[in-house]
């Protein structure tokens, strides 16, 4: 009796705790990598494309290399890049991006970022929905975050400038 007592309390209580865990748990590992709050901006119905922001951390000793990303909310999806080009900042697709040994590189508003166009799916991306990006790196291999939309930029993203 106090056997089933127990194993239904702590099933209760795991029951009780998973929705805490899953909101904190916007963070997603795989080997020596860590990709924070994946993030996009919810825009206008008509908008012709959207961008996805994240922070990739590297724990590990090795470098690894970003090479692609895809949506099935997207015909395509690229990797882009925000630069200065005679005081003037220009996007420009990039084909890979580098992850250094031991750091990190933010995806965010005027800096790196995914790109995703031909957009199919316009239901997930509303306010409070979220859509599976995977990435795919040269030596982690595949990881698929879910990338949540948002009214407004986090507080601490630079600002967002129309595509």
């Amino acid at each position: 009796m106090l056997k089933t007592v127990t194993r239904k309390s702590v099933l209760l209580l795991a029951a009780l705790l998973l929705p805490a865990c899953y909101v904190d748990a916007h963070e997603y590992t795989k080997g020596h990598l860590a990709i924070a709050h994946p993030w996009s901006m919810e825009l206008p119905p008509n908008a012709p494309t959207v961008a996805a922001y994240f922070v990739i951390s590297n724990a590990g000793p090795d470098a690894d290399r970003l090479t692609g990303v895809d949506s099935p909310v997207a015909g395509a999806a690229q990797l882009h890049e925000h630069v200065n080009k005679d005081g003037l900042m220009k996007m420009q697709q990039v084909q890979t991006v580098d992850i250094p040994a031991g750091g990190e590189v933010k995806f965010a508003p005027m800096a790196y970022h995914v790109m995703l166009l031909d957009l199919k799916d316009r239901s997930k991306l509303r306010d409070g929905q979220s859509f599976p990006l995977t990435l795919h790196f040269e030596k982690t291999g595949d990881v698929t975050v879910d990338v949540q939309v948002q009214k407004q930029a986090p507080d601490d993203a630079p600002p967002v400038h129309a595509h």
